[in-house]
């Protein structure tokens, strides 16, 4: 998970003046996206999902017609934002009913960090401090329950869930709490994956029946270098697919307002989100 020793340092090595440009135009997150000729028309609304902990704000964003299968996006520790929102349009222009939540809805609504990736990693750090194993579970129940209920969801066809930066844990949390529902999780650049604690989210990969894709950066890898081979050997002994792959980019690099982010890498992650998806979920 982001801190801020680490983030300071990161944004040193790995940051892109251009993107800095960017932001202080103003401009949007999705002149960075290629154009897909074979994009579907889309429908996107900002709704409400009640919870047993309040009313979690969401941007939900579908094909236009038809019903299709569900994805679950847990943002960074910036949180909901129009980089994500972009990031949602792209995947249902693909053919996905994506729904994109404020993991900090219990504080605020969002946005929850005013200055989008650009704000200060000290005055977010307290959000992400406020989320606990307890209520990634709670609210991965309450929105994969939501989803559910959506005429725009395909309930035939299994969930995928993907999460960056701080939501990594939670896509595994996610998987383990509805496994008869999520059938493929991504994890970007997610930190806290495997750790000493008994709540370790690898800890829970044998109540999962989900397939995985985990995309590490390599300055998480050069930190803790074990981490990924004990994630394969326990995938390997749950008997569940995964592909794991330390990417060389820098902690933050997939969404495209971040000072870390590189399109080449962002792009061949979400191609290889694409694959696992059409592979799991259809």
């Amino acid at each position: 998970m982001c801190d801020q020793d680490h983030f300071d340092e990161d944004i040193k090595k790995y940051s892109r003046r251009d993107l800095g440009a960017l932001a202080a135009l103003g401009m949007s997150a999705a002149i960075l996206f290629p154009q897909d000729a074979k994009a579907l028309a889309i429908s996107e609304q900002e709704v409400t999902i009640k919870t047993p902990d309040g009313e979690c704000d969401a941007y939900f964003v579908t094909p236009a017609t038809g019903a299709h299968a569900a994805v679950l996006v847990w943002p960074d520790i910036f949180g909901l934002r129009p980089a994500f929102r972009q990031m949602g349009k792209r995947l249902a222009e693909s053919g996905y009913s994506v729904l994109v939540v404020n993991p900090f809805y219990r504080t605020k609504k969002s946005p929850t960090a005013p200055q989008g990736a650009s704000t200060p990693i000290q005055e977010v750090v307290p959000l992400a401090r406020s989320l606990s194993a307890k209520t990634h579970q709670a609210d991965a129940a309450a929105f994969v329950a939501w989803l559910d209920t959506q005429p725009q969801v395909d309930k035939s066809k299994k969930i995928g869930t993907i999460g960056y930066c701080m939501g990594g844990p939670i896509v595994m949390r996610t998987a383990a709490t509805a496994p008869e529902r999520i059938g493929a999780g991504c994890s970007f650049h997610g930190g806290g994956l495997v750790t000493k604690e008994a709540e370790s989210p690898h800890l829970l990969i044998p109540k999962m029946k989900a397939a995985f894709l985990i995309a590490i950066a390599e300055n998480d890898d050069m930190r803790d270098p074990e981490s990924k081979q004990v994630l394969k050997e326990s995938f390997e002994g749950a008997k569940l697919s995964s592909e794991i792959e330390v990417y060389p980019a820098g902690h933050g690099w997939c969404p495209p307002d971040t000072r870390v982010y590189n399109k080449d890498q962002s792009e061949r992650a979400w191609a290889r989100m694409l694959a696992l998806f059409e592979k799991t979920l259809s």
